[in-house]
């Protein structure tokens, strides 16, 4: 008995020997750390790169740089990341804060001469070592709300030498965590036609039965051949209610450990393959992510470890055997289900031949469709596996599939319009079609002569679409011919219906001013602290176009001391 507990001993002693610097990163807000979302968490086409921290439902709240170190880049954009700031460190480390308001002063006088220099909103910035160094503790900026951001907080990130993002959490960033992971759905998937769960030879679900210690069980099942499962799962954490991911999966057969996701560090050119790690076609149909525990070929994640035979179990005739299933949070806690399993075939169902489209992908060529004046490029491995592909044009309308495989890359449609009249060709685009009413969603769309195309990663239902109304710009905290002395910032909405905001350009008495674009809400912003103009008279103009070129002028006359 002492010989087992001192390897227990040692190997918990191993297990706390972090190679990452404990007290090195301190909380980058001055309130208690809530999250919102955690490290690597399964999101839409990719892993989280960091923790998103709440921000009491507000911006503004200073946000401290995580070390001493430097401004190494910074990136303004309307979508992603929104305002975002990247700290290098001494010891290699890059630090990443996100979503922001605006930054600390010093930094912000940068990104504006920037701005107005390149006379552009959106701008990427690599400031040297020695032009923007920061020390320990120092203010660099203030929480927002900017980007793709679904609600206030600061998303933050610490990245190795590699820019590969790691659980900032392995380095002593602590969040109060007793809870134990939950798990809300579990399926069991045969591997071929020669395996069975439940006289199915197709995805299974399984009754989940919630124990009252915390841990689930579910009703035994009658199986035979090579077997994957997969659970719906997700944390909590003390202070919050946020469904967020999970830091370790591991799986064991009759004691064997079979597979394990150890969600500790990964890099962006593989979070892709998020969507071959879930069951994607239960995610777009349903909205539930069902982690497999089992890897199917394309499936490179790094986060992948000790996996046997690619995690299916072999289930033999007459025997009785238990699959188990450990969840753990970052913090230790744990659940486990078990799935007890009889080995037994199948019974003889008739089943009815399942009727396919006649065009076949070869997932590891080149494959090209074409149908009336649309063509389809796929290039080489844009999927992960052969399959029939329904593939239909009726009225400049095309059907591919369904939206229920996943791709590796974007391939091309391809539009011929030689027979649209000529004024009407400028206003087409390529849109998907999305919703109950199938509504139109443009797609980046390039014109040459008389051919559009687009490319996209999402299979579906797409038509050409045409916009010929042009955008709408309505003041929001002013009137022509007033006197603006009393405020701050100039506020405009503007809107397009159809194709949506491609560019924007405003200017005070001729000269460029910077309007900042906070698309969530339609809306541009000038900050009159930027002193563009000293003259009491003043003629404001903005020139908002579209995606296809329509285009609109607003012009109007205030007054300033």
């Amino acid at each position: 008995m002492k010989y087992l507990f001192a390897l227990v001993f040692i190997g918990q002693f191993c297990y706390s020997q972090s190679p990452y610097p404990q007290d090195y990163f301190r909380n980058p807000l001055d309130v208690t750390l809530v999250l919102s979302g955690s490290f690597a968490e399964l999101r839409s086409n990719h892993f989280h790169s960091g923790l998103d921290i709440k921000t009491q439902q507000r911006t503004g709240l200073n946000v401290y740089t995580a070390a001493e170190g430097y401004v190494s880049r910074i990136k303004v954009s309307h979508y992603g990341y929104g305002k975002a700031l990247y700290i290098t460190h001494p010891n290699g480390y890059v630090s990443v804060y996100a979503h922001l308001k605006k930054f600390a002063p010093e930094i912000e006088k940068y990104v504006k001469a920037c701005q107005y220099e390149k006379e552009s909103y959106e701008v990427e910035m690599f400031p040297s070592p020695n032009e923007l160094p920061v020390a320990a503790d120092e203010v660099v900026a203030f929480s927002g709300n900017s980007g793709s951001s679904g609600g206030p907080h600061l998303h933050f990130e610490i990245r190795d030498n590699e820019e590969r993002p790691i659980n900032p959490m392995l380095f002593g960033i602590d969040i109060k965590d007793t809870k134990r992971p939950f798990i809300s759905a579990v399926y069991a998937y045969p591997k071929n036609r020669n395996s069975h769960v439940e006289d199915s030879k197709t995805r299974k679900e399984l009754r989940l039965i919630p124990l009252k210690n915390g841990d689930y069980n579910t009703e035994p099942i009658e199986a035979l051949g090579e077997i994957g499962f997969g659970i719906v799962s997700y944390d909590q954490q003390d202070l919050a209610h946020n469904k967020n991911g999970l830091n370790n999966i591991q799986t064991f057969y009759n004691g064997n450990k079979s597979f394990e996701m150890d969600f500790k560090r990964f890099s962006f050119n593989e979070t892709r393959h998020l969507n071959r790690y879930i069951d994607f076609e239960i995610f777009k149909e349903k909205k539930s992510r069902v982690q497999k525990l089992f890897v199917q070929s394309g499936n490179t994640l790094s986060m992948l470890k000790d996996v046997d035979n690619h995690g299916y179990i072999k289930v033999e005739d007459s025997t009785n055997s238990v699959y188990k299933v450990r969840l753990r949070d970052f913090k230790g806690n744990e659940t486990w289900l078990s799935i007890p399993i009889k080995g037994k075939p199948a019974k003889e169902v008739l089943e009815a031949p399942e009727l396919k489209p006649n065009t076949y992908i070869l997932a590891n060529q080149v494959n090209e469709l074409e149908q009336n004046n649309v063509k389809v490029y796929f290039p080489k491995n844009t999927f992960y596996d052969d399959f029939h592909i329904a593939f239909d044009v009726s009225n400049d309308t095309l059907k591919l599939h369904r939206d229920v495989v996943p791709l590796t890359k974007s391939y091309t449609i391809t539009y011929n319009i030689e027979n649209y009249a000529d004024d009407e060709k400028d206003k087409l685009f390529i849109a998907s079609l999305y919703g109950y009413y199938q509504r139109p969603n443009y797609i980046s769309t390039k014109r040459i002569g008389n051919l559009l195309s687009a490319r996209t990663k999402s299979l579906g239902t797409f038509a050409l679409a045409r916009d010929t109304v042009s955008p709408t710009i309505q003041p929001v905290n002013f009137q022509d011919g007033k006197w603006l002395s009393k405020l701050s910032h100039l506020k405009v909405k503007i809107d397009d219906d159809l194709s949506g905001i491609s560019n924007y350009r405003a200017t005070i008495n001729g000269q460029w001013i910077l309007m900042e674009y906070d698309y969530k809400k339609d809306t541009l912003t000038y900050d009159f602290q930027d002193n563009i103009s000293t003259a009491t008279e003043n003629n404001l103009k903005i020139i908002v176009t579209d995606n296809v070129g329509n285009s609109t002028t607003f012009e109007t006359t205030f007054y300033r001391k």
